[in-house]
């Protein structure tokens, strides 16, 4: 059975209409929503950004107090007032490292690891002559 007239037509309407209102208000909450979490994400990168400032400042401060504690004539109050005699190196006590020492020390590492092997190598092919 087929509505007659006009009540047919304004079925449809009041359903699209009510569809075209949800559509409308769910964009709208959406949109509501999408500026919290924007509104949110910014507060947390201040946040962020503050908290690296106050740690820029720190490390700032500790560089600084770092530096004034290894100046010559803290380092020599130091030793006069804590008795503890120390002398400076005589230059033979001194050696630079012009090479990486971490690069140095791996590669002593690996010299020692291939001459162990190279030792037990040599040793099983000693035991089965």
């Amino acid at each position: 059975m087929k509505p007659s007239g006009n009540r047919g037509f304004v079925h449809h309407m009041l359903a699209y209409s009510i569809v075209a209102i949800g559509c409308g208000g769910s964009i709208g909450v959406g949109s509501g929503w999408l500026q919290h979490q924007i509104s949110v994400s910014a507060n947390a990168s201040k946040a962020l950004e503050v908290r690296l400032a106050a740690v820029g400042r720190q490390e700032e401060e500790v560089r600084a107090a770092i530096a004034q504690e290894e100046d010559v004539g803290v380092l020599l109050k130091r030793n006069a007032d804590w008795g503890l005699a120390l002398v400076p190196p005589a230059p033979g006590q001194v050696m630079r490292v012009a090479e990486d020492p971490v690069r140095n020390l791996e590669v002593k590492r690996d010299r020692d690891l291939f001459r162990n092997r190279i030792e037990a190598v040599s040793f099983r092919v000693a035991l089965q002559h």
